[in-house]
């Protein structure tokens, strides 16, 4: 039995890197195990999953074993219910339902986030989240059978139901699933002499002023001017009042008649950080800049899980992203390595390096070391980036890219379907535990 333990809770940016840095960081001979505990069996590269929904490259190319890329960590597949700090352990069940409990020397908190619901009637019933490999799959097959079943029909107020798409939230994900959307309902609808002359049509909404707010102006006009460019209906200062299984109702007052509601507004930390009693600012664990937890030395928390104060913003904690996650998730496992070997904990302190948004086609925004650029060389620098980001994969991924760009994508249907595979509410307790689906009881 090994005299030491660090549980680390979650997989994602944080946890992963955690677990990787903390293997390294460790002397060669400890007997130090490392648990990790997470839903699946695979690391899941977020950024790309607007490409899967629009098939443009396979799913299995944003997921990375767990198991092969961080040997010498055990896999404790479940998702975290209870989390006890005056007895060290931690409570899990796996996804057959059975309860298991771990005890730990260490813990890092870094479950990551789960999609962020507003009290919008209808929402969580009709519209479709986009947080995990499942929902990106549901959604790729729902498109699919939206445009199929549009060509099948001679009701003309079904078929231009089917063809209305509706995306709400102008972030990085939302805007590239808008982007993404008409070059994929395009390749598909030209299949069908039906739709020959039927318009598709693809609305972007948000409350924010403008297309990724978060960006500088240039970018945020270059990705607004590509989205019109293919049609797209932006509808900033705008959102949804109601949701219903035959359309939205907008806080315009207009009805739009819709099969379609893809839910991008943002994220929320998972809520099993608070269901552990810490103290927590706007859901997130308070730690100080060692990202360890305040009057507890043994427990450590990082990426989305976690308030980590921004050194370079007095004030301000970091923000929700996988640059900042990654990047404290190595901190955190060198940490954790140096409070078990009586070494100097370090701060964490990042300069934002920008940020990458791919638009589909030969189309990106990106602001590398706070330079803006727009259309292929932003195209080129975002794919690049990608490929070193992403742990495993990149052959697989550059070859997904280049035949799609020579031969076309793939777009059949694979008989998905919603319930309970794909909800959008992932802290339903009414759900049950599935991999990739984070279902807190």
């Amino acid at each position: 039995m090994p005299s030491t333990r660090v549980v680390i809770v979650g997989g994602g940016f944080a946890g992963f890197e955690t677990a990787r840095s903390l293997l390294k960081a460790l002397p060669p001979d400890s007997d130090t195990e490392i648990v990790l505990v997470n839903p699946t069996d695979y690391f899941l590269y977020l950024p790309l999953l607007p490409e899967v929904a629009a098939a443009v490259i396979d799913p299995r190319r944003v997921t990375v074993s767990l198991p092969a890329a961080l040997p010498g960590v055990r896999l404790a597949l479940g998702t975290v219910d209870k989390i006890d700090l005056d007895r060290r352990a931690v409570t899990y069940t796996d996804p057959e339902g059975r309860d298991h409990e771990l005890t730990y020397d260490r813990l890092v908190l870094a479950a990551g986030s789960v999609n962020k619901l507003l009290p919008i009637p209808g929402v969580a019933e009709h519209a479709h989240g986009f947080r995990g490999v499942p929902e990106a799959l549901y959604l790729r097959d729902h498109v699919i059978r939206q445009i199929e079943l549009a060509a099948a029909t001679d009701d003309q107020a079904q078929r231009d139901a089917r063809c209305t798409f509706v995306v709400v939230g102008a972030g990085y994900t939302g805007t590239e699933v808008a982007a993404q959307g008409p070059l994929f309902t395009t390749v598909i609808a030209d299949r069908h002499p039906e739709l020959r002359d039927q318009k598709i049509r693809w609305l972007l909404l948000d409350i924010a002023p403008k297309v990724l707010p978060e960006l500088h102006p240039r970018l945020s006009k270059a990705a607004d001017k590509v989205l019109r460019s293919r049609g797209v209906e932006v509808r900033m200062g705008d959102t949804v009042e109601e949701a219903t299984a035959d359309g939205v109702k907008l806080r315009s007052g207009e009805v739009v008649c819709t099969r379609s509601l893809v839910w991008c507004v943002g994220v929320r930390p998972d809520p099993v950080v608070e269901s552990a009693g810490l103290e927590t600012q706007k859901g997130r664990v308070v730690v100080e800049p060692t990202l360890v937890v305040p009057g507890h030395p043994d427990v450590f928390a990082c990426g989305d899980a976690a308030a980590v104060p921004d050194l370079t913003r007095p004030g301000q904690i970091t923000t929700m992203t996988a640059q900042h996650a990654s990047r404290q998730g190595k901190l955190a496992g060198r940490n954790v390595a140096a409070s078990l070997t009586g070494g100097k904990l370090r701060r964490y302190k990042h300069h934002d390096l920008g940020f990458v948004v791919d638009l589909g086609g030969v189309q990106a925004a990106a602001n590398p070391m706070r330079v803006p650029l727009a259309g292929f060389p932003a195209k080129v620098v975002t794919r690049g980036y990608h490929l070193v980001a992403m742990p495993g994969n990149r052959i697989r991924t550059a070859v997904d890219w280049l035949l799609d760009a020579v031969i076309g994508r793939q777009s059949v249907q694979l008989g998905l379907v919603r319930a309970p595979h794909v909800p959008l509410d992932t802290d339903n307790p009414e759900l049950p535990n599935i991999p990739g689906i984070t279902a807190k009881k």
